[in-house]
C-alpha cells in the first residue's frame, strides 16, 4: 500500500515565485500614454468645461490608456477590441458625469471626485471585461483600484504645480508614474502566474 504524494513544500515555492512583484518592462510604457493621450484628448475635443468636450476628449483619451494597457500587459487583459472599447467608453462616460459633478472646476478636492468618479466608471468597464475573459481574480480589485488611483493621479499632478487649469481629459507625468506603479503591482498581484507578463 502506498500513500499518496501530496504537493511537494517546493512546488508551492515555485508557484508563489512564478509571479512576480511587477507585470514587466513594457508596462512602464503605460506612464507616457496618460500625457499623450490628454493632449490628444483636448486637441480634438477642447478643454474639458463642458459635457460635449468630456465625452469626446474622454473617448479619445480612454482609447489610447487602453491600447497602451492592452500591448503592455502583451494581450494578458482579453481581446484588444473589447478592452479598449470599454476603455473608452468608460473614460468618457466617467469623465464628462465626474467633470459635470464638479462644476468643471480644477482645485484639488474636486479633480480628486473627478478622479474618483471618472475611475469608477473605467474600472467598472474594464473590470466586467476582464471578467468576461475569464480573469475573475483581477476584474474586482482592477476595478475597485481605478477610482483610487485616478483620485491620486489628479493629486499628484496637482501637487507638483501643473496648470491644471488648462482642464485636459486626464492627469499628466506625475500622475501616471504613479498610476503605472499602483497599477502594476494590482496587474502582478492579481493576475494569474501564466498570464503575466514578461
Amino acid at each position: 500500500m502506498t500513500a499518496e504524494a501530496g504537493p511537494m513544500p517546493h512546488d508551492s515555492a515555485q508557484g508563489r515565485s512564478e509571479r512576480r512583484r511587477f507585470p514587466g518592462w513594457r508596462w512602464i510604457l503605460v506612464a507616457p500614454a496618460f500625457p499623450i493621450s490628454a493632449l490628444i484628448g483636448r486637441a480634438v475635443g477642447g478643454h474639458v468645461d463642458a459635457g460635449e468636450a468630456a465625452l469626446i476628449g474622454g473617448v479619445l483619451t480612454g482609447a489610447g490608456l487602453g491600447a497602451v494597457q492592452w500591448w503592455a500587459a502583451n494581450g494578458a487583459l482579453g481581446r484588444v477590441v473589447a478592452w479598449i472599447g470599454a476603455s473608452a467608453a468608460g473614460y468618457a462616460v466617467g469623465l464628462a458625469a465626474g467633470a459635470a459633478f464638479v462644476g468643471y472646476d480644477t482645485d484639488l478636492g474636486d479633480l480628486a471626485v473627478m478622479g474618483l468618479v471618472s475611475g469608477a466608471v473605467l474600472g467598472a468597464a474594464q473590470g466586467l471585461v476582464l471578467a468576461r475573459e475569464g480573469h475573475r481574480d483581477l476584474a474586482v480589485p482592477w476595478a475597485v483600484a481605478m477610482p483610487v488611483l485616478f483620485a491620486l493621479g489628479w493629486c499628484a499632478t496637482t501637487a507638483i504645480g501643473v496648470d491644471v487649469e488648462e482642464q485636459y481629459t486626464v492627469f499628466g507625468a506625475a500622475g501616471a508614474v504613479l498610476f503605472m506603479l499602483l497599477s502594476g503591482l494590482v496587474l502582478a498581484r492579481f493576475m494569474p502566474a501564466r498570464s503575466q507578463v514578461a
